[in-house]
């Protein structure tokens, strides 16, 4: 996985993520043990949190770089003021 780029890691973590939430979703439909359903939950979070990690870092070093890289303010505000708006969401 390492020569896959930010973009693709996230994918493949959005892709874990929704087959274990399928498999979360039979636990529950089997009245499975909550903590093993609990800890299912948790590992489909963090596949999450790292996707969220990778595509913001994408964003970054792409989209965000070129726009701070031209001389046109409003698109580096606008830039700015989505990074922003995407860290209030992520707390």
């Amino acid at each position: 996985m390492d020569n896959l780029n930010q973009k693709d890691k996230a994918l493949v973590n959005l892709k874990k993520a929704n087959s274990h939430l399928a498999k979360i979703v039979k636990m529950l439909e089997a009245n499975e043990y909550c903590v093993n359903v609990m800890q299912q939950n948790l590992a489909v979070i963090g596949l999450l949190k790292s996707a969220n990690q990778l595509l913001l870092a994408n964003h970054l070093n792409t989209c965000f770089k070129k726009a701070m890289a031209t001389n046109n303010k409003t698109l580096q505000q606008k830039m700015i003021a989505e990074i922003l708006a995407v860290d209030k969401l992520n707390k």
